[in-house]
């Protein structure tokens, strides 16, 4: 499949693929035609040498035991393949992972819910994301980073016949392709591999503006919280958000007890993702002019 990939158009390789999604750091895809597997292949960009791919496979390894066995969040079953790219000169990344069905995905699978069974859904994504704040609060020199962003979680089970929630539900993390681990407050994920598509004129600009914002924000449960909530404006579910943002402070102040919380505010929510949409868009505008740049040459 590799050595007859197109990385910008992964559909029309010799092998056949289905692009599920493209992220911002990865591409997601299922590989083979009827009768393959229910895996899925995260593609990550190109690692230079193989210190770099071993190092974020050993991290990769270390972040889903933690977050499985110490924080007892559950994480579909997944591992690595490295192998050489086309040209044979750099190293090449895929997460396998088990397939979720896209129905389960839960941004997916609240369009088929009522408004109280999508905050009982924000609420168990809450609680999952609590387990690994708690255990960074008590697990010494080591912290988790985590994205609790909404499509990153699937339902175990879900009927979307059915629509709604089941009474007792279990939900599966699905997002480890960045897994962030801070020891002794130093940040053990490389970033610079991810942020090599971008334009050489602008890299020391997002190390130092946006970078460190964007990093810290997955070690900070409050605005992982705000994140989760403006999932519904990227969604065009803008009814929902007041009501999420209730269910948020409810949870922090009434079931955690955070007397200290501040809580968090619909206009909070649109200007974080404003900032974020922002953010991406314009990495994404840039990323693609580089490329065409290089292409003309």
């Amino acid at each position: 499949f590799e050595a007859g990939l197109d990385p910008h158009r992964p559909e029309h390789g010799a092998v056949p693929a289905r692009v599920l999604h493209h992220g911002e750091m990865s591409t997601i895809m299922t590989i083979g035609g009827k009768g393959a597997p229910a895996v899925i292949y995260k593609r990550l960009p190109v690692f230079l040498t193989p210190d770099e791919a071993g190092h974020f496979e050993g991290l990769h390894r270390r972040y889903v035991k933690t977050l499985g066995e110490r924080a007892g969040v559950k994480v579909a079953a997944s591992t690595t393949v490295r192998l050489l790219d086309a040209t044979g000169c750099y190293q090449v990344v895929y997460i396998a992972q088990e397939l979720a069905p896209e129905d389960s995905v839960c941004h997916m699978a609240t369009f088929r819910m009522s408004s109280a069974d999508v905050g009982r859904l924000v609420t168990a994504i809450l609680i999952e994301t609590a387990k690994v704040f708690d255990l960074n609060r008590h697990n010494g020199d080591t912290e988790l980073g985590f994205d609790a962003d909404m499509s990153n979680w699937a339902i175990a089970g879900y009927d979307a016949d059915r629509g709604g929630l089941a009474e007792r539900f279990r939900l599966v993390f699905l997002d480890t392709n960045t897994p962030l681990m801070r020891r002794n407050g130093r940040e053990m994920f490389d970033v610079e591999p991810f942020l090599r598509p971008a334009p050489a004129a602008i890299l020391p600009l997002i190390r130092r503006a946006v970078l460190p914002d964007l990093m810290s924000r997955y070690y900070d449960f409050r605005r992982m919280a705000i994140e989760l909530v403006g999932r519904f404006y990227d969604e065009g579910r803008h009814e929902l958000a007041p009501g999420m943002v209730d269910a948020v402070n409810w949870f922090f102040l009434a079931e955690r007890r955070e007397n200290h919380f501040q809580p968090v505010t619909v206009d909070e929510v649109k200007r974080f993702r404003r900032w974020d949409r922002f953010i991406w868009r314009a990495f994404t505008l840039l990323c693609r002019v580089e490329r065409r740049m290089k292409y003309a040459q």
